[in-house]
């Protein structure tokens, strides 16, 4: 008898020690929190700390580096995630050269990266990189819409010289010409520019019914007020790099009644009972401020926040097929990921597919307006 209950106990503790033993899940984080994005960055850099510790039952890791928005360091953070850590995923970077130079690395290495970032991931790396943020097509649409609808015919368009403003300027202009919106002026500025008084200058000069800024955070601030600065009365319109919280009231009246495409999370409580991106949207506002008090959640940290909806509704399926820790755990995680269906996240609701990356549509994007230094949901 004495035998038959030491071997059971014997059984119970070797189960007990391959269940603590069951490698848990590694997710390799590469932020921006500090440098030039730093803001950006660090909010999404909290969001890290509301992700679950565990998914299915299995333990997750989170290994968290900061890339300072710079590619070459995006890029060497997530050769030390994916090779030294073991990273099964990848979540990262705040800024889209940082998210491009780090899907390169992905597709190198095998190993999925989300991009919280509107990055359009480089030719040959598409099949590893996935993305919660809203597709640049999708919201140059609402933008072009909402232009025609307030009979804008003739635009001027001014963005960041870099991957950021380029891709705009591309998804944007095809955009306006198939609906007949014609561009009459076409400008660039660095990011860390301190004028652009003569690229206002040359816009006013067109003459166009609206102007379109292509920025993000307070560097977009800059043509608006070099614009109403020299007279510019026409209407502004944003890309949603600035659709933060706190930039209408940073802006000033520069900004006021200036419009742009957002998503869902922004306006969260201004969203009817029936929009499809409130319940979730209203989830993630709830889990921030229980952790941040009375802060205001940045809509650029929920992109994070749905890196993990995406997680939660892919390793599931990835755990069955696999363990933990190598390549074909990382394959079966790609391809759970593509098979996400209907996971309600706070921009909107992801359904992905091998073709489809991103899996946002347009119920993912609304249209805001800046009024008295807030920004107001566009009926």
């Amino acid at each position: 008898m004495k035998s038959v209950t030491a071997a059971l106990a014997g059984i119970v503790l070797l189960h007990a020690v391959c269940v603590h033993a069951e490698a848990p899940v590694t997710v390799g984080v590469s932020l921006s929190t500090s440098g030039p994005a730093a803001a950006l960055g660090q909010a999404q850099r909290a969001v890290i700390d509301l992700l679950p510790g565990s998914i299915d039952g299995r333990a997750v890791r989170y290994v968290v580096l900061d890339d300072a928005a710079d590619p070459l360091l995006a890029t060497a953070n997530f050769a030390r995630l994916a090779g030294a850590e073991r990273a099964d995923v990848v979540i990262g970077s705040t800024t889209v050269p940082a998210s491009r130079a780090m899907s390169v690395e992905a597709a190198a290495r095998a190993t999925p990266l989300i991009a919280p970032a509107a990055a359009e991931a480089p030719d040959g790396t598409r099949r590893w990189v996935f993305r919660t943020v809203q597709d640049d097509a999708q919201m140059a649409t609402a933008l072009v819409a909402h232009m025609l609808d307030a009979g804008v015919r003739t635009v001027g368009f001014i963005g960041f010289a870099d991957a950021y403003g380029e891709g705009w300027r591309a998804r944007f202009g095809a955009i306006a010409e198939a609906r007949g919106l014609r561009v009459v002026a076409d400008e660039r500025y660095a990011r860390l520019a301190d004028e652009v008084d003569r690229q206002a200058g040359r816009l006013r000069t067109a003459g166009p019914d609206a102007v379109l800024i292509a920025g993000a955070g307070s560097p977009a601030m800059l043509p608006a007020r070099a614009l109403r600065a020299g007279g510019y009365g026409g209407a502004l319109y944003f890309t949603p790099g600035v659709a933060q919280a706190d930039f209408p009231q940073t802006c000033g009246a520069p900004c006021a009644g200036a419009l742009a495409p957002a998503g869902p999370a922004l306006v969260a409580e201004q969203l009817p009972a029936g929009h499809p991106a409130r319940a979730g949207a209203l989830v993630w506002r709830r889990a921030w401020e229980a952790a941040q008090g009375a802060a205001v959640a940045p809509p650029h940290a929920a992109h994070v926040w749905d890196a993990g909806v995406l997680l939660r509704a892919a390793l599931p399926a990835a755990l069955r097929q696999a363990e933990p820790g190598g390549a074909e755990f990382r394959s079966a995680l790609r391809e759970a990921l593509e098979n996400v269906r209907e996971a309600a996240g706070a921009h909107g609701v992801f359904t992905l597919s091998a073709n489809d990356h991103s899996g946002l549509d347009q119920r993912a994007q609304v249209m805001v307006r800046a009024v008295d230094g807030v920004w107001r949901l566009e009926p």
